[in-house]
């Protein structure tokens, strides 16, 4: 018989969490979380867990330290509520950049992040486009790796966006999952090289491929201050571009983010809900409910998840 799951969240992004124990067919489960005056987080299973499957789901976007802590102590809570296994669900990873030393005397804070979540007792972890892959690696138990890449992509056929297409990658670095959209749309590929100046300032320098009189879609795992993404719109309009939309997989956008994107030559941005900052002018919001949905059930039932690596 299998044991009975049950959906929990943290106060990153409860909404979320609601849509995807929707799309489940389940209530989510009762949980207090809140803050003691001094700034400590409290929480409480309100109900039995014991030999459970618990799934928490707490994206780590801003306040990400919090969103963190948070998290981890929801995992303690469970584990010590004797549940029978705990799955992390973190659409959005955060830390996912501080991937390497990069710098003399720099911590690889992603890997600290791995070692922490295993050390409080999470059994498995489903997230979704993680900035560097190889994080996957980071850790001892399993991680299930999604991609946003199938709902921004029945986006964009929904809305005919697809004719005359050239899918740009807006720096060296987002290559790899720019030449997975451009195949799965039958489309061209186009680089942006650019020159960060400043942790908010790109300058764009120099285009490879051809964009002249095409609709532009720049695909992006991340974007927060929108500097990389508007200084590559810039660039693309000058070498007569028809049309620029840009599809991320987390907007993390903070207010100089939304701005820039509002004054920017980008005619629309496609995100997903992995965090609540999804928000502003010209930005379009699709969803991950299904998509995590999915992938808690199969992990519940004990059913492969790799169809739905699938971005074709």
């Amino acid at each position: 018989m299998r044991v009975e799951m049950k959906i929990f969240s943290g106060t990153a992004y409860p909404e979320l969490a609601d849509e995807i124990a929707q799309y489940l067919g389940v209530k989510r489960s009762d949980a207090t979380v809140s803050q003691f005056p001094d700034g400590e987080t409290f929480v409480k299973i309100n109900e039995n867990i014991r030999g459970r499957d618990v799934f928490i789901i707490q994206p780590t976007c801003p306040p990400t330290n919090q969103n963190l802590m948070e998290l981890l102590i929801m995992v303690d809570a469970a584990r010590r509520a004797s549940a029978e296994r705990i799955t992390a669900v973190i659409p959005f990873f955060g830390y996912a950049r501080q991937d390497r030393k990069d710098q003399p005397r720099v911590p690889i804070t992603a890997k600290l992040v791995a070692n922490l979540l295993t050390a409080a007792g999470v059994s498995r972890v489903l997230t979704m486009d993680l900035h560097a892959g190889q994080i996957q690696g980071f850790f001892d138990i399993p991680v299930d790796h999604l991609y946003a890449a199938p709902v921004l992509l029945a986006y964009l056929k929904e809305k005919g966006l697809t004719d005359d297409l050239v899918v740009v990658s807006p720096d060296v670095g987002g290559m790899k999952m720019a030449h997975a959209y451009s195949k799965a749309l039958d489309a061209p590929l186009a680089i942006v090289a650019k020159n960060r100046v400043s942790a908010t300032e790109v300058e764009a320098m120099e285009l490879i491929g051809e964009v002249n009189g095409k609709t532009v879609i720049m695909v992006d795992d991340i974007s927060e201050t929108a500097g990389t993404l508007t200084s590559a719109a810039k660039l693309l309009q000058e070498h007569g571009a028809k049309r620029i939309l840009a599809g991320v997989s987390h907007a993390v956008l903070n207010d100089q983010g939304r701005r820039r994107i509002a004054e920017s030559d980008i005619e629309e941005l496609i995100s997903t809900n992995s965090t609540p900052y999804a928000t502003g002018s010209k930005v379009s919001v699709v969803s991950i409910a299904g998509l995590m949905g999915e992938g808690i059930r199969r992990i519940h039932q004990g059913e492969s998840v790799t169809s739905l690596f699938d971005i074709s």
